[in-house]
C-alpha cells in the first residue's frame, strides 16, 4: 500500500472545521503525496485558510541557515505570511485573534537541533495560551522509528535553546506527531490537540522505503544520505571546519585547506570501516563572493538503516582535532537565535561545557561519549504517545 501523509488523510476528509479561519504553520517542503504543495492543495479543497506562518528558511524553505525571515506575502496563494525565526517565535494574541484552528504540517528530518520541532512547539503551547485547537498533519521521520538507533544525549535542562527547548535524544526516532503528543502532555501545556497520522509506514522504514522523491527540507539537506549523517557531521559547525554548504555535497562531506586527508583517512576508515566509506575529494566553496579550494572527505554510509550518527561524527571530529592541534579551532556559529553563536557545541549536544569532552585522551572520551550517547528509557517513555507500531 502506498504511503499517506497526514495532509493525504485530511484531504480526504470533510472536517467539521473545514471553514473555520485556519492558520497554516507550513513551508514549500510540505507536499502532498502527489507533490502538490499542501497549502494549495487545502484551498484548492476548500479549507479556510486565512493567513500562513513559516519556520526557519522560511515559506520556500531556502532561506539561508541561522539567517531572520522577514514577513512576506505569498506569491503562491496570495496570503499574508508571518515568520515565526524573525523578530519572534511565536505567534501573538494579535496574530491569531480572528483564527480558529492552528494547522501545522512540516516535514522535519528526526533530529533534535532541528529547528521545525521546536517551532511546532510554540505552535503548539499558542494553541493552549489562546484557546485554540491545533491540529498536526503527521508525516514520517526519514531517519525511521526504530527504538534501537536512538542516539543521545538527552538535552540538559540547563542548557536550553532554539535547538533544544526540551529534553529529548539527538536522534529520537519519533514523528513530529508523536512528540508533540508527548510535549503536550509532558510538559502540561495542554492545548487541545488533534494528530492526524500518516497511513501505511512503520517504525522499520526509512526514507528509502517510501518511494518517493526527496525534497530538500532546507537548503543543505540535499537528499537522503545528508540526512542520515546530519546528525553526526552537523557538530563540526562549532569548528573552522566546512561542512559543504554551497555544494552539492553539503553535510556529507568535511574540509579545511589545513586537512592531512591521507592521515584522516588512515586513522578514520581504520577506527569506522564497518560504517563509512570515505573519499578523498577536494571542494570549490563559496566565500565571500569569490570560490575557495579546500581539501575534504566525502562520506559514504554503509548500512543507513544501523548507521550510528552521531557516534560516528563525534569521533571523526575527534580525530580530526587530535590530527591537526596547530589548526583546529571552537568556533561561533551566529545565527538569528543565538546571535553572538557562542556555546554552539554545547547547544548541539545539549550538554554543558561539551568542548571541555574533547580535550580528553581517546580511551576515556571514548568512554565518557558511549555512556551520554546511550538512551535506556526513552522507548518506555515516549511508549504511550506512539502512534505507529
Amino acid at each position: 500500500m502506498p504511503l499517506q501523509f497526514g495532509i493525504d488523510i485530511l484531504l480526504s476528509s470533510e472536517p467539521s472545521w473545514k471553514n473555520k479561519s485556519i492558520a497554516l504553520l507550513t513551508n514549500d517542503a510540505a507536499l502532498t503525496s502527489t507533490g502538490e504543495k499542501s497549502r494549495k492543495a487545502l484551498i484548492n479543497n476548500g479549507f479556510n485558510i486565512v493567513k500562513l506562518f513559516s519556520p526557519e528558511h522560511g515559506i520556500n524553505s531556502k532561506g539561508v541557515d541561522g539567517a531572520k525571515i522577514n514577513n512576506e506575502i505569498d506569491t503562491l496563494t496570495g496570503l499574508p505570511i508571518i515568520s515565526l525565526y524573525g523578530e519572534k517565535f511565536a505567534p501573538t494574541f494579535q496574530d491569531l485573534q480572528e483564527i480558529d484552528i492552528l494547522l501545522f504540517d512540516i516535514p522535519d528530518v528526526g533530529v533534535r537541533f532541528y529547528t521545525y520541532l521546536w517551532s511546532m512547539t510554540y505552535w503548539l503551547e499558542a494553541a493552549a495560551q489562546f484557546k485554540k485547537q491545533i491540529i498536526i498533519l503527521d508525516r514520517p521521520n526519514p531517519l525511521g522509528g526504530n527504538f534501537q538507533m536512538v542516539e543521545g544525549p538527552i538535552l540538559n535542562k540547563t542548557i536550553k535553546s532554539f535547538i533544544g527547548r526540551y529534553s529529548i535524544p539527538i536522534k529520537h526516532q519519533c514523528t513530529i506527531g508523536e512528540l508533540a503528543q508527548y510535549f503536550n502532555a509532558v510538559e502540561k501545556i495542554n492545548a487541545p490537540l488533534e494528530v492526524i497520522a500518516c497511513k501505511n509506514w512503520n517504525r522499520e522504514q526509512l526514507f528509502y522505503d517510501w518511494h518517493k522523491p526527496w525534497v530538500a527540507t532546507s537548503p543543505a539537506l540535499q537528499n537522503i544520505e545528508a540526512c542520515i549523517l546530519y546528525p553526526g557531521l552537523c557538530l563540526f559547525e562549532a569548528t573552522n571546519v566546512s561542512i559543504g554548504r554551497g555544494t552539492a555535497y553539503s553535510f556529507e562531506w568535511i574540509g579545511a585547506n589545513w586537512f592531512n586527508v591521507p592521515a584522516i583517512m588512515m586513522v578514520g576508515q581504520n577506527i569506522l570501516r564497518e560504517d563509512i566509506k570515505m573519499e578523498s575529494l577536494p571542494l570549490s566553496l563559496p566565500n565571500d563572493g569569490s570560490l575557495i579550494e579546500l581539501n575534504g572527505i566525502r562520506i559514504k554510509v554503509l548500512d543507513p538503516y544501523h548507521f550510528n550518527s552521531v557516534l560516528n561524527g563525534l569521533l571523526l571530529l575527534k580525530l580530526v582535532k587530535d590530527i591537526h592541534p596547530q589548526h583546529f579551532k571552537w568556533k561561533a556559529y551566529p545565527t538569528n537565535a543565538n546571535p553572538t553563536g557562542e556555546n554552539h557545541l554545547s547547544l548541539l549536544l545539549g550538554i554543558q561545557n561539551a568542548e571541555d569532552l574533547f580535550n580528553l585522551p581517546l580511551k576515556e572520551w571514548l568512554s565518557n561519549v558511549v555512556q551520554l550517547l546511550k538512551v535506556t528509557h526513552w522507548k518506555k517513555e515516549m511508549e504511550s504517545y506512539l502512534i505507529y507500531n
